[in-house]
């Protein structure tokens, strides 16, 4: 009965270790995906301020050092 018990608390006590190492993990891609999104949306309004091709100044018009 004894073995039984130790048998079990060490199962739990590695069960904690894992869950910890877990949450660690858990949160360092959380931070990431933060830091990803902010790029993305970093990114998103940089390409709302673009023009699309062909607007803008005229492919007939000469280059400006002429």
């Amino acid at each position: 009965m004894e073995s039984r018990l130790t048998d079990l608390e060490v199962k739990v006590a590695y069960q904690d270790d894992l869950l910890d190492a877990l949450n660690r993990v858990v949160a360092t891609q959380q931070d990431h995906i933060a830091r990803l999104q902010d790029d993305l949306r970093h990114l998103y309004e940089q390409m709302k301020t673009m023009q699309p091709p062909g607007q803008g100044s005229s492919d007939n018009e000469p280059p400006p050092h002429y």
